[in-house]
């Protein structure tokens, strides 16, 4: 397998998808400092830490690699290549697992250009981090198990679909209805139990109008909220929105159940792919 990785790497050096996916990703990394430096110089009363912008490469190179991947697979099919490895003796299994450790180690890549860029320009602009480098070690951490699952799936799609524009639609869509499901499931779990009492002026009459507390009946609670609070951490698309919002808690058990997506993601691919009918 390690020739047939070796081979991944040179065809990746050449692809031109993934040089467009890491200058993309260098760019976002240097503008995103750079506006929030222009903006408080704007207005002064504006501050804007450094985490605001370094937790974007997260959601960024998602969508990015969702592309890449479907392309840099689809390839393999269209010009004939994964035939020609079975034909030479390579293993269905290592042929699989080749293609996802290449896309997983250029999504490393996109996301170093970012990283290392957004450090370079933003902490002379914006400062260090204001939290510590612990926690954004941390969540770079669980991000980077989270994007192999992520890529576990959508190496399993293109693997598995030998039409090359079909896998880049679904891959696309895939990534984002993963990602706006985490917004809505996130968006109803942090739903108060409670409308807080508050007041306010009808400035029609002038009067002033007290509204007492109220049971919020959009809140989730017994069962359905246990499962919704279980799907929230363990979702790639879910776990990609909360790392992105800074508001991710459970990281460990994230990245145990991003291991475990892989694992199963893959072993079903591998097995499938094993009996597919190779054109």
């Amino acid at each position: 397998m390690s020739r047939l990785i070796y081979a991944g790497f040179m065809r990746l050096k050449k692809d031109k998808c993934f040089w467009i996916g890491v200058i993309i990703m260098a760019f976002v990394g240097m503008f995103l400092p750079l506006y929030s430096f222009f903006q408080m110089q704007k207005y002064p009363d504006y501050t804007v830490s450094l985490e605001s912008s370094f937790t974007n490469y997260i959601m960024l190179v998602l969508f990015i690699s969702s592309a890449f991947c479907s392309l840099y697979i689809g390839t393999e099919y269209s010009d004939g290549t994964i035939r020609n490895k079975l034909m030479v003796g390579h293993k269905r299994a290592h042929i699989y697992l080749s293609n996802l450790i290449v896309c997983v180690a250029a999504e490393y890549v996109m996301c170093f250009a970012f990283i290392v860029v957004n450090l370079c320009v933003g902490i002379p602009l914006l400062g260090f981090f204001s939290g510590g480098a612990a926690r954004m070690l941390a969540y770079s951490g669980a991000a980077a198990v989270m994007l192999v699952a992520v890529t576990s799936i959508y190496t399993m799609v293109a693997m598995l679909n030998q039409n090359k524009a079909v896998t880049s639609v679904i891959c696309i869509f895939g990534i984002f209805i993963m990602f706006f499901c985490g917004a809505y499931m996130n968006s109803r779990i942090n739903e108060p139990a409670i409308y807080e009492a508050h007041s306010y002026v009808d400035y029609s009459t002038d009067e002033l109008i007290e509204v007492e507390a109220t049971p919020n009946p959009n809140y989730i609670s017994g069962t359905k909220r246990a499962v919704y609070e279980f799907l929230n951490d363990f979702l790639p698309g879910n776990q990609a929105f909360m790392l992105w919002e800074g508001i991710a808690v459970h990281l460990g058990m994230m990245a145990l159940y991003s291991v475990m997506i892989a694992v199963i993601v893959t072993g079903a691919g591998i097995f499938i792919f094993r009996h597919e009918d190779i054109k």
